[in-house]
């Protein structure tokens, strides 16, 4: 019997380090011992988590060269235990040396729009994985999961900006639901079942809920055509989403599961619903599920549970083979113990839930989170990164809002300021709703980031709203008028 090589114990420690950067969720702050392995510190200068991890590619690279001078680095020359190490890293290199042409292919598809794209560097790449000694079938998928890495990391970093520790937490969290809390889980048991995983997400109206569901539904497995020499799906094919509320509950049925040709009044000819559309490799995105009647909630839980629902109209059966996301901004917990929204449904949803903050928790853990996503809309707006444009917008907010304004819309209500500052160089706020001083005082006292001076001004804020004169503020706060007015920050009269 041949005797199999091992890795010198450097070199084992090397391969060791290097694996746990590469399978590290990239939007985690598990970098210490990495960073101080690898001496990434640079002082001064903060460096994004992906440039971590593609500064192993340079020392790794030069070991595995060494090991090919060596004698080669087949992997059946090597103990089982090394063996694996260096798969890792031969993975790893391979990724890392066709991550530019994988980003021109992300951005070749998104302006396609639909179609796939023969990529002219599937040879090459297929051959960096089996000449080492892996199949042709592994390498093929793993083509289709370098892909699929590479699409995650640009949805969850470009569509979910910001860098306060909640919006951190919520890129970490979107990482893991795509490919697991470890890469190598997904990479053995889940590639290819992550469609019986379904997901919750919750957040108030105007957060960006959307978004974080679109990073998940394109960042899906989507495989590889070696003949063809394509992947089989254009990712914006992939994912699909519909606003429940947007229907009345004699449409929904039919926009879902599709109906046939003469089953009600006007259908005039077949229709395909939405599960019907959605590919094997897809998600389909339910918006505002809080929203829907109970006998759609039993219709969507027989899909959940057999993966196979029925046209309107139709005794047959259809299979379902995608991923299911929902949200809601409704209180889940209360819609449960009201009866409106089934306990069997419910658990039927949530394999995972995702809570994206509002703006004013987000303003709050870091101020200068709303400077950043001002310029980033100016600069989706114009096409260009306008320091003037940006510096207007953020004065208007220091002149025109309240110390601690609230941010009712999140996000959503910050796009359109912006817009509105464009064209008329003030932005008052939002207080068209007599309740909104009100709910928003609760909700942010619910996130318990609350302090008591944004407490009490919040509070006066209110008062006045209601009753109109510092006196009537003064007198049910048990202040006098002077402090009335400053925690109102309102000039004087």
């Amino acid at each position: 019997m041949k005797v199999k090589r091992r890795l010198d114990s450097k070199d084992k420690e090397f391969f060791s380090l290097a694996s746990k950067a590469i399978f590290t969720n990239p939007f985690s702050e598990e970098w210490e011992e990495i960073k101080k392995y690898f001496k990434f510190e640079k002082p001064g200068k903060e460096i994004e988590q992906e440039h971590y991890i593609s500064a192993v590619f340079e020392p790794l690279n030069e070991r595995l060269t060494k090991l090919t001078e060596k004698g080669g680095i087949a992997l059946d020359m090597y103990s089982e235990d090394d063996r694996l190490l260096l798969k890792n890293a031969l993975l790893f290199r391979a990724y890392h040396l066709f991550v530019p042409q994988l980003d021109e292919l992300i951005q070749a598809q998104l302006q396609a729009k639909a179609g796939p794209a023969t990529l002219l560097f599937a040879d090459k790449l297929l051959f960096e994985l089996t000449n080492p000694g892996l199949s042709h079938q592994e390498a093929v998928r793993y083509l289709g999961i370098f892909y699929q890495l590479r699409r995650a990391f640009y949805f969850i970093s470009e569509a979910l900006i910001g860098e306060s520790p909640s919006m951190k937490s919520l890129r970490f969290a979107l990482w893991n639901n795509v490919f697991t809390f470890d890469v190598r889980v997904y990479d053995r048991y889940l590639w290819n079942q992550m469609e019986d995983f379904s997901t919750m997400i919750l957040g108030e109206t105007g957060t960006g809920k959307g978004a974080a569901a679109s990073a998940i539904g394109k960042s899906g497995f989507i495989p590889f055509d070696p003949i063809k020499k394509n992947f089989t799906h254009n990712f914006n094919e992939t994912f699909i989403s519909i606003n429940l509320s947007q229907f009345p509950e004699t449409l929904i049925e039919s926009e879902l599961f599709g109906h046939r040709k003469g089953s009600f009044t006007g259908a005039v000819e077949n229709h395909k619903g939405l599960f019907e559309r959605c590919s094997s490799h897809g998600s389909l995105f339910l918006d505002e599920i809080g929203d829907i009647s109970i006998p759609i909630q039993i219709k969507l839980l027989k899909v959940l549970q057999e993966r196979t629902f029925s046209p309107v109209g139709s005794h047959s059966e259809n299979k379902f083979s995608g991923r299911v996301i929902a949200a809601t901004n409704r209180p889940l917990a209360k819609l449960r113990d009201d009866g409106y929204f089934r306990d069997d449904f419910f658990y039927r949803l949530c394999s995972d839930f995702i809570t994206v903050p509002t703006l004013r928790q987000r303003i709050q853990e870091n101020p200068s989170e709303l400077d950043r996503l001002a310029q980033l809309l100016i600069t989706r707006m114009t096409g260009e990164k306008s320091t003037t444009l940006t510096e207007m917008v953020l004065h208007s907010f220091k002149k025109d809002l309240p110390p601690q304004y609230s941010w009712p819309g999140n996000v959503r209500e910050l796009e359109q300021a912006v817009r509105r500052i464009l064209l008329t160089r003030t932005y008052k706020g939002d207080f068209t709703k007599s309740t909104n001083l009100e709910g928003n005082l609760l909700n942010q006292m619910e996130d318990g980031n609350l302090k008591a001076v944004e407490l009490l001004s919040q509070y006066c804020e209110l008062l006045h709203k209601k009753f109109g004169t510092y006196e009537e503020v003064a007198r049910r706060t048990g202040l006098d008028r002077r402090t009335v007015k400053k925690y109102l920050n309102l000039p004087s009269e």
